[in-house]
């Protein structure tokens, strides 16, 4: 195997834009549209350092910078038919009966009080309370590469319940205020129903410890690995007593030989490594399948453990629930690239759609990326792994 074939620089990646903006110009209802998109995009891949309506358009050789911000404003066409074709577009590029969805919200720092949704609020990316916009977003991911493919700006209550506000961002009248796992639990059943390749859905305990989304998923037969607090409150019966504890206390009473060192897959700084350990837990399942208190804790630090329920089929191993634990890290990476290298977090739109329509600019953008190495790692699996000259006089 040549370097070429496993480096991939011999992909042809300007054919492929081309077809990716084929793929999503119905999205876009007239052809100044399709050309500003085009625009757009080629500016979020770009060197600009930022990614607003002036230097977007300044890369594009634009005279003016309306067509940019028509294209997020004034304009008429559906950020919601995009957004679908760019998960189209990007399952077909990593789908596997393997893959795993996953969930969680970003931060989107901002100043003023007119941006749709803006508030006082706690901010993961930014590790306290700011004014900042809330995202609920969700990635795919599999051994082929990770994308966002869908997205929902979060409305807190002071503008869902607030008409003057909601008119000026143009936020559609169907939209009431709903909780972060609540529209999670909308986004991932509709991705399910879509037909989705999903072994198993990833999050965090914002969404793991709200029993409605566990039961949603429960009742399709979808397996998970949903972290929750050390201190969630649950109970089951055993013999005929009920018995209320959390995760800490259960995880607590192991002992020493429960505990299993296993990888969680690679980080960014290389594979990560923990000591995992499980515990069956007494609740009914749906036949075929078990529920588990899945538990890893640092090398390093031993009291630092955290802690997951799981929903699987029977047969899952502890390795299974190990590796799929760990991949809840690839939609932290989506967000990571999305803001430093694309341009996620440097939306100028104060509208509800303009919001969702450059979010869907971004992913698309993302997409292509993600497709881009996708068929470099399937061009190098397909490729026979020749022994170095060295072995071949070796063997010889």
């Amino acid at each position: 195997m040549a370097v070429s074939d496993w480096a991939g620089s011999i992909s042809d990646w300007r054919a492929g834009l081309e077809g990716m903006m084929a793929y999503i110009a119905p999205a876009f209802k007239r052809s100044e549209q399709r050309v500003s998109g085009r625009a757009f995009i080629d500016g979020l891949l770009s060197g600009v350092e930022r990614k607003t309506g002036w230097m977007l358009a300044e890369e594009a050789g634009l005279a003016r910078f309306y067509r940019i911000q028509s294209l997020l404003g004034r304009s008429s066409w559906s950020a919601d038919t995009l957004c679908e074709r760019v998960r189209s577009y990007a399952i077909e590029a990593l789908g596997d009966p393997d893959g795993v969805l996953v969930v969680d919200e970003t931060g989107f720092l901002k100043k003023g009080v007119h941006s749709v949704g803006v508030g006082r609020q706690y901010s993961g990316t930014a590790g306290r309370i700011e004014n900042c916009q809330i995202g609920v977003f969700a990635a795919y991911a599999s051994r082929f590469g990770h994308a966002l493919i869908d997205r929902q700006l979060y409305l807190p209550k002071a503008w869902a319940n607030d008409q003057e506000r909601r008119a000026k961002a143009h936020v559609p009248e169907d939209v009431a205020f709903a909780t972060k796992p609540a529209l999670a639990r909308e986004m991932v059943a509709r991705l399910l129903d879509e037909g989705t390749p999903c072994a198993f859905v990833l999050a965090d305990a914002v969404y793991g410890s709200d029993h409605r989304f566990r039961r949603m998923l429960e009742e399709r037969g979808q397996p998970y690995v949903l972290a929750v607090r050390s201190n969630h409150t649950f109970r089951f019966l055993e013999d005929t007593a009920l018995v209320q504890t959390d995760p800490a206390t259960v995880i607590s009473n192991l002992p020493s030989e429960a505990w299993h060192p296993l990888c969680a897959g690679e980080g960014t700084k290389g594979p990560r490594l923990y000591d995992w350990a499980w515990v069956a837990l007494k609740h009914q399942a749906a036949e075929g399948f078990a529920r588990w208190l899945l538990a890893h804790r640092s090398l390093r630090d031993p009291q630092n453990i955290a802690y997951y329920f799981v929903h699987a089929r029977t047969g899952a191993t502890l390795a299974d629930l190990a590796a799929a634990a760990g991949l809840r890290w690839t939609i932290e990476e989506c967000f990571l690239r999305a803001k430093d290298d694309l341009g996620l977090d440097h939306c100028e739109a104060r509208s509800w759609h303009g919001w969702h329509r450059h979010m869907s600019l971004v992913m698309a953008a993302a997409a292509f990326l993600a497709r881009v190495s996708a068929d470099q790692r399937r061009a190098a699996y397909s490729k026979r792994n020749e022994r170095s000259p060295r072995r071949q006089a070796e063997a010889a």
